[in-house]
């Protein structure tokens, strides 16, 4: 199940576990954020016991994104043991995050 993580949260929730996660940094008015939140939601269902799936409000956690370096949204970074290994930007393709996860061996 995807979940919806804050500032205050996050840190916590990413080094809480060995799992690989992607963060989905979006906001509500992002007309791309609402391009990719189905293509997260089918990882999700297809991969949820190898990968986890978060969201974060940048609007609402503005701290999380300045300390991530996160300039424009959606972005997707992918965490393993609070380790930041890379990221997507845009609304990239269902392909290109399961190329990604490859690359980086977390799947």
């Amino acid at each position: 199940m995807i979940q919806t993580i804050d500032d205050a949260y996050f840190e916590e929730y990413i080094s809480s576990t060995s799992t690989p996660i992607i963060i989905d940094f979006w906001a509500e008015w992002c007309g791309p954020c609402k391009i990719i939140a189905p293509v997260l939601t089918e990882l999700d269902k297809n991969y949820g016991e190898s990968i986890k799936i978060a969201k974060l409000n940048i609007d609402f956690n503005p701290r999380t994104p300045v300390q991530y370096d996160v300039r424009s949204i959606p972005t997707l970074i992918f965490f393993k043991g609070g380790a930041d290994l890379g990221r997507a930007v845009g609304a990239v393709s269902k392909k290109l995050i399961l190329d990604k996860l490859e690359h980086l061996q977390l799947l």
